[in-house]
């Protein structure tokens, strides 16, 4: 007799867990299927582990500009094995932490692949046994694979993915990153602190694409003092990894020669096919078809997170998991607007965007103005010695709505959410007090530059 749940979440990650314990939070029976490790691509390879990386990286090339701060260090030299054991040890502590939060709100786990068999039955396949479950509800937290470009597939040794990539033995002596996008310039800064060669292959016209123009042109001149080549409006059309030493052709430029190409273009969707067909599940190529209460065409079954393809991001999948269990549950909620979900990077400097971008602005043919306040002139970032970048706020130019912020700079994906809460607002700045000295500021007064009526910021000619 198969055991009974109320719902069925497929997949551990992080959209699939916090949906599981929204639901057992609510009162309904909850089971779990997770084939590899709980929380997900995000916290065994991905945000967590490329996070310890670039805190290693951080401490690092903080260390080797002491001097500015009037400290001396003597020599410096990273210890990989230690870097990477480190990482490992917080990656394995939150995967016990997320497995003890999913048992602790007496969700049972099943081990396996799990395939929605229709009808509310979940098949689970685990080394050869199978058993079925069934439940009213499902919800699909299938997740996401790297995207392989066929003419050089990956080979998980000198053609990688950015799951190896996390994981080498030793810092290769270089690397050229195909794409320019988050993951490759968040590895570009790892890797490049620790000595290796980087150059960054972008096939558009400068790096972070989805991102304004002066975002990625200026993260390309920092990139740069760190050692960074960053080739834009350029195309690979072939990788030679035969000598064990990779040749990689770009299209009217010289061939490069490195250690390791990092295949780095984005993740897809992914869901089993059994799964599809089974449920008979409208689909948009690999990602599931989902309306604003995240149901599937399939009666009674969700999805979300990086198998919706929305976000590929992980507080985009706790945000919709959040909607679908509630809707499990009998609610009626139906998700926020995709663009004021805040989008994060952790380079160095950092980038964060809320909202509407200018050019998305421009797209719509919406006027706007346009404030700006850079991190030199804030107090803090001086005394900090990291007064690289800036924030700007876009402003409806017919009213006094703000339709986005984007920022580069130290910290700034802490503001992210501060960022959010401007979005749409009109609210009379003046009466918003910042603490003194904060970088915080520099929100502020990019907010105050867009009305004009900033302190700090010299008038517009």
């Amino acid at each position: 007799m198969a055991e009974k749940f109320d719902v069925a979440v497929i997949g551990g990650g992080p959209g699939g867990y916090a949906a599981a314990i929204r639901c057992a939070q609510k009162g309904l029976s909850v089971a779990i299927v997770e084939k590899e490790y709980m929380g997900g691509t995000c916290l065994n390879c991905g945000c967590i582990p490329s996070k310890a990386l670039l805190g290693s990286a951080h401490f690092l090339t903080q260390a080797k500009h002491a001097n500015l701060m009037g400290l001396e260090i003597g020599s410096l030299k990273p210890n990989w094995a230690k870097i990477q054991a480190r990482k490992d040890a917080i990656v394995k502590g939150f995967r016990g932490g997320v497995t003890s939060l999913v048992k602790g709100n007496n969700i049972k786990v099943f081990e396996g692949r799990g395939i929605a068999a229709g009808n509310g039955t979940v098949k689970i396949e685990n080394n050869g046994s199978n058993e079925e479950i069934t439940a009213g509800k499902i919800i699909l937290a299938t997740g996401s694979v790297p995207i392989e470009i066929p003419a050089f597939p990956f080979d998980g040794e000198n053609i990688i993915s950015s799951k190896e990539a996390l994981s080498l033995s030793e810092v290769p002596e270089s690397m050229v990153i195909i794409g320019g996008g988050v993951i490759g310039c968040e590895l570009a800064c790892v890797y490049a602190c620790m000595g290796c060669k980087v150059t960054i292959i972008e096939a558009l016209p400068s790096l972070l694409p989805n991102e304004d123009d002066w975002v990625g042109k200026l993260l390309e001149k920092e990139l740069k003092k760190l050692g960074i080549t960053s080739l834009t409006s350029s195309k690979v059309t072939a990788v030679d990894a035969a000598a064990g030493k990779c040749s990689v052709s770009v299209e009217g430029g010289d061939d490069l020669e490195a250690s390791k190409v990092l295949v780095a273009v984005g993740r897809r969707a992914c869901c089993d096919k059994e799964t599809v067909e089974a449920l008979g599940l409208e689909m948009d190529g690999a990602k599931i078809k989902i309306n604003e209460k995240l149901e599937t065409s399939a009666e009674g079954v969700y999805a979300i997170g990086d198998a919706v393809g929305t976000t590929y991001l992980a507080h985009g999948a706790f945000m919709e998991a959040e909607v679908a269990a509630d809707n499990a549950a009998g609610g009626d909620e139906t998700m926020q607007d995709y663009h004021l979900i805040p989008r994060a990077v952790y380079t160095f400097p950092e980038v964060a965007s809320v909202g509407r971008s200018e050019k998305r602005c421009k797209e719509m043919d919406i006027e706007v103005e346009i404030g700006k306040a850079p991190f030199r002139s804030n107090g803090r970032s001086v005394a900090h010695n990291e007064t690289v970048g800036e924030i700007r706020v876009i402003r409806k130019k017919d009213s006094k709505e703000i339709l986005g912020v984007s920022m580069v700079g130290a910290t700034v994906t802490e503001m992210a959410a501060a960022a959010r809460a401007l979005i749409g607002s009109t609210e009379e700045i003046t009466k918003v007090c910042f603490p003194h000295p904060t970088v915080s500021e520099v929100l502020k007064e990019a907010w105050e530059d867009a009305y004009g009526i900033s302190i700090h910021v010299p008038p517009r000619q």
